[in-house]
């Protein structure tokens, strides 16, 4: 009998937990669930016997994937994998995957919540403004970008878009703009939504000399990941610039001297909120477990990442 293993510090929501228990039982598989754990000898002892590795933020190191001698999968219940080492995963014959659009609804609606609560000014009873007839530029058009795209359009918001990764056949098909230089975006977006992963390549890539090319009352919304940011550079055009506004459900390392210096300009969530629903919850627990009962039973390696 394989043996599943769910390690989250964030635990699914119960009804996740009872729907992947059911169909890992239909399957014949065993779930072990390992909730809240304080360290990692607690996640080192219970991944020892699995088969197969269940996760959301937890960090899959090298010393986690060296002790645990049966390990065949692991999947990342979200979009987002830089908590797993996939170099050490491959060296220990362990295949990654992730669930690519489960969370994608949740994460754009917070996109779009974010932005009308900072332009209504938080909602302290002051005049603020409309989304309607405004720029959205959607930097990477994947899962969620497209979803931010629909829902704006919702607002009627003029959205536009750039991701070198995918064809201008496809974003125009969808009735956007595709700018095929970066900085033509941002020029002409008021707003600009981030949805690109942390790479080496995009590390500290949305910079002074990128941002400072937004128009007049511009505002950047991440909910991607927090490295992409050069903060000392955003620091910068903000002293520069009181009309620019940053909102993110990621907190910055820098979130302190953010706060302190331009409390009227920045907004975080207290946690990252992207996915935190309770039907993206379900979704991407679900569909985790479907990819690892499809990878045991029929060699499905649809969403390898290694």
């Amino acid at each position: 009998m394989k043996k599943v293993l769910i390690a989250t510090v964030k635990p699914f929501a119960p009804e996740a937990i009872s729907q992947m228990k059911q169909l890992l039982k239909q399957a014949g598989y065993e779930m072990t669930l390992l909730e809240k754990y304080q360290n990692t000898d607690d996640f080192k002892q219970a991944v020892k016997e699995a088969d197969a590795l269940i996760v959301r933020s937890d960090k899959v190191t090298p010393e986690i994937l060296e002790v645990a001698n049966k390990l065949k999968i692991v999947v990342r219940a979200g979009a987002g994998y830089d908590n797993i080492d996939l170099k050490a995963a491959t060296k220990n014959n362990v295949v990654v995957m992730n669930t690519p659009g489960q969370n994608a609804n949740a994460v754009a609606e917070l996109v779009l919540g974010m932005m009308v609560y900072m332009a209504r000014n938080r909602f302290n009873g002051q005049p603020g403004t409309e989304l309607k007839g405004k720029t959205i530029g959607i930097h990477a058009y994947g899962n969620v970008g497209k979803n931010v795209a629909r829902i704006a359009k919702g607002f009627d918001m003029n959205v536009v878009a750039h991701d070198p990764y995918v064809s201008s056949e496809i974003v125009e098909r969808d009735g956007i703009k595709d700018y095929e230089e970066v900085k033509d975006m941002y020029q002409n977006s008021q707003y600009i939504s981030l949805h690109i992963p942390a790479t080496p390549q995009t590390l500290k890539s949305i910079n002074y000399d990128l941002l400072k090319l937004m128009p007049e009352n511009a505002v950047l919304i991440n909910t991607a990941r927090k490295e992409i940011i050069d903060e000392d550079g955003l620091l910068k055009l903000m002293a520069e610039r009181p009309d620019f506004k940053y909102i993110s459900d990621i907190a910055p390392d820098k979130q302190s001297e953010f706060e302190e210096r331009f409390a009227e300009q920045v907004f975080f969530t207290p946690k990252k909120m992207g996915a935190q629903t309770a039907e993206a919850n379900i979704n991407a627990g679900v569909a985790a477990v479907n990819q690892i009962i499809e990878y045991f039973e029929k060699g499905d390696t649809t969403y390898k990442l290694n």
